[in-house]
């Protein structure tokens, strides 16, 4: 069976930035405090849909790969705060962006999405489904934040990435390594109201991600045949900048691997944070063509979902 590659990446972040100064005049909260307890200092903001987030970065991917839209055989996106139910955010990229008769579905893995999407793209692949596909993950958080919550509202941002996953003679994609705990999904959650909100136990989530999942994303580096200071890059859910570099700490990585922190600037985009942080760090050069990145993520389900790929 062919093996597959990402050819190009894409992103793309609403305009309206929201600063943790805005926010002292909304919570009761103070720059200080947010940043000491989460490393984030903006967030971006959408006026639009899912859907406009979604289009955006496939866009600019698609047009990257080079690729017509009649090429793209299959659109998978990622996302959790969508509140389109039918027809899903694929299918309304694929009309945007004149893509005739690619299979299109949405997938919702909470912050482990864009992972679990791209695996999924990339077994369609290796099976022969499809040659090219679109694997995007676009959340609006906006849309799930409880604005009176100090705990949360700090923490979540509006954002796509997208990545165009093609046929290749050698895998550039390396197996998956992914699964839940469901007797902790309780811990990152979606409250099921009227308008949900997102919400979960913070404590026991760091906890959970700096303690059990340095040795999943460890075993995804040995399933792609590397070891982990082979890596020029590791790219992990962005979900606050003390689990990044905790859990970052606890892999054997080279002093000089680039290491994702998008967060910063983004807040935690669930599902949009990998492909988000991974096409930023293309743009600007800091991953070089050809050498292996870990994709990690985790989060609602509690789930994750992590592979080695060769960076476009």
């Amino acid at each position: 069976m062919p093996g597959s590659r990402i050819t190009a990446l894409g992103h793309h972040q609403p305009a309206r930035v929201l600063t943790n100064a805005d926010l002292e005049d909304m919570v009761d909260t103070t720059d200080e405090w947010i940043r000491r307890r989460t490393g984030i200092a903006a967030r971006h903001l959408a006026d639009g849909s899912v859907a406009d987030l979604a289009t955006e970065a496939a866009a600019k991917a698609l047009a990257g790969a080079g690729l017509e839209p009649g090429e793209i055989g299959m659109i998978v996106v990622a996302t959790c705060s969508a509140i389109d139910r039918c027809p899903s955010i694929a299918a309304q990229v694929a009309g945007r962006l004149g893509i005739p008769a690619a299979v299109c579905f949405d997938l919702n893995n909470g912050c482990a999405g864009f992972c679990t999407a791209l695996a999924t793209a990339d077994h369609a692949v290796q099976a022969g489904a499809a040659r090219h596909a679109l694997v995007v993950g676009a959340e609006k958080m906006s849309d799930v934040t409880d604005w009176t919550d100090r705990g949360t509202c700090v923490l979540l941002g509006d954002g796509a990435g997208a990545a165009v996953l093609s046929a290749s003679g050698t895998a550039a994609v390396g197996p998956v390594v992914w699964g839940s705990d469901p007797t902790r999904r309780h811990l990152v959650r979606l409250v099921d109201e009227w308008r949900p909100a997102f919400a979960q136990d913070g404590q026991s989530v760091f906890r959970w991600a700096v303690q059990e999942l340095p040795a999943v994303a460890a075993e995804a580096c040995a399933r792609a045949g590397i070891a982990t200071t082979d890596l020029a890059g590791v790219v992990t859910h962005q979900a606050n900048l003390r689990i990044v570099e905790a859990l970052t700490d606890r892999l054997d990585l080279r002093a000089d691997v680039a290491i994702g922190r998008d967060v910063v600037d983004s807040g935690n985009t669930s599902a949009a944070s990998v492909p988000l942080a991974l096409s930023k760090m293309v743009a600007r050069g800091e991953l070089p063509p050809g050498e292996p990145v870990l994709l990690f993520a985790f989060g609602g389900g509690l789930s994750w979902a992590g592979q080695v790929v060769t960076c476009p």
